[in-house]
C-alpha cells in the first residue's frame, strides 16, 4: 500500500466507497463490509509516512466517512470527491 502514491491510495479508497454507495439502502451487510474496507484502507493511508503532511485532511475524511451511515451522504457526493483522485492516479500511471 505504501508503494502507491497518495492519488492511487485515495482512488482505491474511492472504489470501495463507490461499492458502499451502491449497496447503501439495499444490502446492509454489503454496505458495511465495503465501508469497513474503505476505512481500513484510509487507516493505512493515514499511517503512511509520506502522507504526514496531509494528516489533518485525511483524518477529517475518515471522520466524515465513518459517519456516512448517519449523515446519508450520497454516492454522487462521494464520487464527486473521489473521482479526481482516480483520474489523477491514471494520469500518473500513464506519464
Amino acid at each position: 500500500w505504501q508503494k502507491l502514491s497518495l492519488m492511487e491510495q485515495l482512488g482505491n479508497i474511492g472504489s470501495e466507497v463507490g461499492r458502499a454507495a451502491k449497496w447503501q439502502g439495499k444490502n446492509d451487510d454489503n454496505f458495511r463490509a465495503s465501508l469497513e474496507r474503505a476505512l481500513g484502507l484510509l487507516d493505512l493511508t493515514i499511517q503512511d509516512p509520506k502522507n504526514a503532511g496531509r494528516l489533518k485532511e485525511l483524518c477529517q475524511l475518515r471522520e466524515v466517512l465513518a459517519l456516512n451511515d448517519t449523515n446519508q451522504s450520497t454516492g454522487e457526493q462521494w464520487a464527486n470527491y473521489f473521482y479526481p483522485f482516480a483520474y489523477a492516479s491514471a494520469i500518473e500511471r500513464n506519464a
